[in-house]
């Protein structure tokens, strides 16, 4: 039989284990400890010589689902779901870093990951190189024999930027170092992360999994794709492990040590989310396509900045990378600060709130919400503009959502 497609691998994912009712969702497992029938069995669990469940902070049934179904519509070598995007991120490059070691990654992050690398990591001796990783010779100038990954996220947020990820695939494993993406604006349904050469990929799982924002959670997926024996900090491990060394790192030592695995509850809201993640973003990702359109005629808009547009700079490599509908986010700039404040105050249907992929439309104005606490220098050394207005879009009407951005501009 051929391998089924998204929508039916995501809906028929086997239990691990039969429920003895027969249920058709994977139960709510809200417990945190497992009983054991001997000593020996409870010895073989803690030691990891089984798969039997041991304590919740490390494995549980309901989360251990969660991870399966985006396993198996990843084609993944291994999954971890955590409690958030952040947990993901920091997970991962604490896995991987070392002091001494250092991250290339551009200056075009998400405000609490831009911190994490800059301030937290700086702390362990870690350093961040920053470059514009468009520029495929400033990246390699970057690396050396210390860089532990190259980092980036595959849609920048709120910029907009676009890297090309099979060239910068190709200079990591070149030079013994693994491609770590940031997926999140993105889902697996439209974009394989593993058929570009990312070999760890880091999601918010919040943002479309969720269903409709019902939870926080990220994940982090790991290909199998990546030889850890060029990793200062892996090649011992490599030894015994092989592909699956990250991984083993990751659940043996770093995600136990850290304490910040999913939830019961929230992989049990994620499962459903998950299963109708396409049909969701199909509906978002293309009424932000025809709002990107509309909204490049209105006058009082300076410029609208939506890579599936033909005129955006990055809509070929974009097309190329994640096909016709690039996501459900757009952002567009007005006259001034003071002028999307305005806009944001007058609007009566869309949403003032961070978070992306909800089921309702968001706007949130970047540079005085996750990018409030930098320096005006900081902000712009990153692109992030005063006049820039970020639209999360959601399941509305987009004639309603239309009406709605016109009267606010008045």
């Amino acid at each position: 039989m051929k391998k089924k497609n998204f929508e039916s691998l995501v809906l028929h994912t086997a239990f691990e284990k039969e429920d003895v009712y027969g249920s058709l969702s994977m139960p709510i497992y809200n417990t945190a400890a497992y009983e054991f029938d001997t000593a020996e069995a409870m010895e073989a669990a803690f030691c990891g010589r089984t798969k039997e469940h041991a304590y919740s902070r490390i494995t549980n049934p309901t989360v251990q689902y969660f991870e399966r179904k985006v396993q198996v519509v990843t084609d993944a070598l291994s999954v971890t779901a955590l409690n958030s995007g952040m947990a993901a991120i920091s997970n991962t490059l604490i896995t991987l870093a070392q002091t001494g070691s250092n991250i290339v990654t551009s200056a075009h992050l998400f405000g609490n990951t831009y911190s994490f690398l800059k301030n937290t990591l700086a702390a362990f001796g870690v350093e961040v190189r920053f470059c514009d990783l468009t520029n495929i010779d400033e990246v390699k100038k970057q690396i050396d024999q210390n860089t532990c990954a190259i980092f980036l996220e595959v849609i920048t947020n709120p910029q907009l930027e676009i890297a090309d990820l099979k060239a910068l695939s190709t200079i990591g494993h070149e030079q013994g170092v693994p491609l770590v993406a940031d997926t999140t604006v993105i889902p697996f349904n439209v974009f394989s992360a593993k058929n570009f050469g990312v070999d760890i990929e880091i999601v918010s799982s919040t943002k479309y999994i969720s269903g409709g924002a019902t939870s926080i959670g990220g994940l982090i997926i790991d290909y199998g794709t990546f030889d850890w024996s060029f990793s200062k900090k892996l090649a011992a491990m490599n030894i015994e492990f092989g592909s699956a060394t990250f991984t083993m790192k990751l659940r043996k030592e770093i995600h136990r040590n850290l304490g910040a695995y999913m939830t019961p509850q929230v992989a049990y809201m994620q499962t459903l989310g998950l299963e109708t993640v396409e049909i969701r973003f199909e509906r978002q990702a293309n009424t932000c396509l025809k709002l990107a359109e509309s909204l490049q005629k209105i006058s009082d808009i300076e410029s609208v900045n939506y890579t599936g547009l033909p005129d955006n700079p990055y809509y070929q490599l974009s097309k190329e990378q994640f096909g016709s509908l690039p996501g459900a986010m757009l952002t567009f700039n007005l006259a001034s600060r003071e002028a999307c404040f305005h806009f944001i105050n007058k609007l009566k249907l869309i949403r003032r709130a961070t978070n992306l992929f909800d089921n309702k439309s968001l706007v949130i104005h970047p540079a005085s919400t996750i990018y409030g606490s930098f320096t005006a220098e900081q902000r712009k050394s990153m692109d992030v503009n005063d006049k820039t207005i970020r639209l999360s879009v959601g399941l509305e009407n987009t004639d309603d959502l239309l009406e709605d951005i016109i009267q606010a501009l008045k």
